[in-house]
Parts: structure tokens; C-alpha cells; sequence
């Protein structure tokens, strides 16, 4: 994919005043992260410890199972909607998206057999991933690239930002809690502050008490000291050292 800096540049001038509602800018943060990390965790893994080992290997097959549900709520939700008012619009990415989960398989596969093989083979064999990895992420960047420009130019054409809201709101209810927590674990962290606190202030306002105390949990040990004070001072909290309880 060419990437053209003017094309990003007439993204952005095309909505004057408040930005438009984006439904890719939060989890593809997300995405990005953890791709980013894993990738990066997987070249510096010690081949001859096996704790190490086990560990980013499994790290590897988490973010495919991530990668593979965040497909199936973009074409059960996103590439849905596009369609309904732009009949054919979704049609080049979802076969990308056919791609990506052959590309998923054959990654799983990979793991399969590091985990499998004699230590001795282990270095070549992890090189062989880390590099197969390396093209995956490559290669979803470049995707999550045009989702953010001509998919988000589809949808703010064809619908109102409440419609989005209605969209995307229907997509986070169909996540799974187990799996929301890996998302808040990658999303929360590496968003602006400004975003981060506008995130939470609306799951405080909207999820009991018990369930918003467990995400702030699981960011905080990601979070440098000054962004978690930020956070605790834009919610209105004292940030009191330690976990929430």
C-alpha cells in the first residue's frame, strides 16, 4: 500500500469544527500496542529459559486470539453498516480480512511447532516467527490505515454520529467480559490523556462500581506515575498510591 501524506492531510480537513465520532481510533490504539509489544517481546525471548519462553509464546497466541475477535465485531458490526448504506463498500478490506485469518492460522501453526521442537532448533525456529510476525503486523498497520481513511470517509458520509454511537455501542455490548479486559488492558494505556480520562469518566458514570474499580486495576501497573495522577485528578479522585480497592 502507497501511503500519501495528503491523503491523511484531506482526512483531517475534511471535518471542520469537532471531530467525527471514529470507531477504529480507540481499538486500533489498542491494536498497535499490543502488536507492537509482542512483536518486540518475541525478539528479545530467551530461547534456553523456559518460563521466558512458554511466556511469549503464549503472548504471541493471545494477540491472535485478539486479532481473530476483533475481525468477526468488524464484520459483524462495521463492515455491516457500511454495506447497508453503501452496498459493496466493506468488500476489498473483508477479503483482507479473509487473508488475515489464513495468516492467523498459519501463525498458530508456527507456535505449534517452536513450542514442539527440539531446544536445539529453537533459535532458527523463533527467528522464522519473529519474522513471519513482523510481516503480520506489517501488513495490519497498513490495513488499519485505510479502515481510518476511506472506511471512517464511508461511514461519516452515510451516517450521523448518534447512528455510530448506536454501532459501535452494540458492538462493545457483544464482547465478552473476559475478552473487555484485554482490550481496556491494551486501549486505556496508550491512549491521550484527555481520551483516557473522557473514556473512564463514561464507564464510571455507567458500569457498577466493582467492575470500573477492576479496570482501573489493571491499568494502573501500565500507567507512569504523572499519567496516573492525571487520570486520578481528570476523574476527580485522589490518587492514593497502591491499587484500587
Amino acid at each position: 500500500m502507497k501511503i500519501d501524506p495528503r491523503e491523511i492531510a484531506e482526512i483531517a480537513s475534511a471535518q471542520p469544527g469537532a471531530p467525527r465520532m471514529d470507531m477504529y481510533a480507540g481499538i486500533h490504539k489498542a491494536m498497535r500496542a499490543f502488536m507492537a509489544d509482542t512483536l518486540l517481546g518475541l525478539g528479545r525471548m530467551d530461547v534456553d529459559d523456559d518460563l521466558e519462553f512458554a511466556q511469549a509464546s503464549e503472548r504471541v497466541m493471545q494477540l491472535l486470539d485478539f486479532c481473530r475477535s476483533h475481525l468477526h465485531h468488524e464484520n459483524a458490526f462495521v463492515h455491516r453498516a457500511m454495506d447497508a448504506r453503501a452496498p459493496g463498500a466493506s468488500a476489498a478490506v473483508e477479503a483482507e480480512h479473509a487473508e488475515h485469518e489464513q495468516a492467523i492460522a498459519a501463525l498458530s501453526a508456527s507456535i505449534v511447532h517452536l513450542q514442539a521442537c527440539a531446544r536445539v532448533a529453537r533459535p532458527a525456529a523463533a527467528q522464522a516467527l519473529y519474522r513471519q510476525l513482523a510481516l503480520f503486523v506489517a501488513h495490519n498497520f497498513e490495513h488499519m490505515h485505510q479502515e481510518e481513511t476511506v472506511h471512517n470517509g464511508v461511514l461519516w458520509t452515510h451516517y450521523s454520529d448518534e447512528e455510530l454511537m448506536g454501532v459501535h455501542d452494540a458492538l462493545v455490548a457483544s464482547i465478552p467480559a473476559a475478552e473487555m479486559m484485554v482490550v481496556v488492558r491494551w486501549l486505556v494505556p496508550f491512549m491521550a490523556p484527555a481520551e483516557r480520562v473522557a473514556m473512564l469518566a463514561d464507564m464510571r458514570q455507567h458500569a457498577p462500581a466493582p467492575a470500573f474499580a477492576a479496570v482501573l486495576n489493571t491499568v494502573q501497573p501500565h500507567l507512569t506515575q504523572a499519567e496516573w495522577g492525571k487520570l486520578m485528578r481528570g476523574l476527580g479522585m485522589a490518587p492514593a498510591p497502591g491499587l484500587v480497592h
